[in-house]
């Protein structure tokens, strides 16, 4: 059996700890707690081993005993940075995968750099696979496949990270009459686009459909895109419980 890469097994805390050599005096929850706080404050960007080093005064090489390379500490700080999933309780599946949806947006939203690294790593830390744990298990007696149920949470998990995405995009959005966020975008397509090349979008522009909700966090065109994927799913249960 291969063994695990160190920094799955540091992040489980089944690492083989040796008994010869200097006592380290780090911990990888120091490090990826620094390297989440300078990501947050200046973006993934400025996320390098020598400026995390620096945050604890260290040097760079001392970072090296407890994470081999940069991915690495991307990984353990992608599971650090998660939150615990919401716990089911009474909820139904569906209602629960609503809300897991909801949630996994939403702690996304709140840390943009999240959205150039959590796409690409996949979940091997406790907190990122109690999330997958967590749809699965939400969606166990529905009579569908374990394969099943894995892709529904993968395709789930997809719309979060796209609707938190546009999200962050939105909010960056300014057009030249200084309107912001998705205004600012509506403006700027209603210059950009006429009925002749673009008929169906400039239909949709003059209807609103582009409008804004108050509150992004209860946004009517997320939850709309939701229910689509859960009425599927919803659809697809009933289907496998006549067959």
């Amino acid at each position: 059996m291969r063994d695990l890469p160190t920094v799955v097994a540091r992040m489980w805390g089944r690492e083989l700890v040796s008994r010869r050599g200097p006592r380290r005096g780090l911990t990888l929850q120091q490090i990826t707690d620094a390297a989440i706080a300078i990501a947050d404050a200046e973006g993934l960007a400025g996320v390098r081993m020598s400026s995390v080093a620096a945050g604890l005064g260290v040097s760079t090489m001392a970072l090296y005993g407890y994470v081999t390379s940069k991915d690495d500490l991307l990984t353990a700080m992608v599971d650090a940075a998660a939150p615990e999933p919401p716990e089911q309780g009474d909820l139904s599946w569906r209602g629960y995968l609503s809300a897991w949806t909801r949630a996994n947006r939403d702690f996304l939203a709140s840390r943009p750099w999240l959205l150039q690294v959590a796409p690409l790593t996949p979940p091997v830390g406790p907190c990122t696979l109690r999330w997958l744990d967590r749809s699965l298990t939400a969606l166990t007696g529905t009579g569908l496949t374990a394969a099943e149920a894995v892709n529904i949470t993968a395709t789930l998990s997809a719309y979060a990270v796209s609707a938190a995405t546009l999200a962050t995009a939105m909010s960056g959005t300014v057009d030249e009459a200084g309107g912001e966020g998705l205004d600012g975008y509506t403006a700027m397509l209603t210059r950009l686009v006429d009925a002749d090349g673009y008929p169906g979008l400039t239909a949709a522009l003059e209807s609103g459909a582009f409008g804004v909700a108050p509150e992004w966090v209860e946004d009517a065109d997320f939850a709309f895109g939701l229910t689509l994927l859960l009425d599927g799913i919803e659809a697809l249960v009933a289907r496998r419980k006549e067959g």
